[in-house]
């Protein structure tokens, strides 16, 4: 996995649904789950979450802090 793509994570805002507007690192595990199971979005937007979920599930969310924006709460 590329840092810029952990950068993105911890920075970019999730686009549409019940969580727009959300860090994308900051999106809860069953939401992703909820996602995978009915299809990824297409793109990379898609492929960034299916990561945010590896990430997340092995326990590793905690790594994506330090790369946050410090003014930033998520919500």
């Amino acid at each position: 996995m590329q840092s810029q793509v952990l950068r993105e994570l911890a920075t970019e805002r999730m686009p549409f649904g019940k969580y727009q507007g959300v860090i994308m690192a900051e999106l809860p595990i069953a939401y992703l789950v909820w996602m995978q199971n009915k299809g990824w979005p297409k793109g990379a937007l898609g492929e960034k979450l299916a990561q945010l979920l590896e990430i997340k599930h092995n326990g590793l969310g905690y790594l994506l802090n330090p790369l946050k924006q410090p003014d930033d709460s998520g919500y």
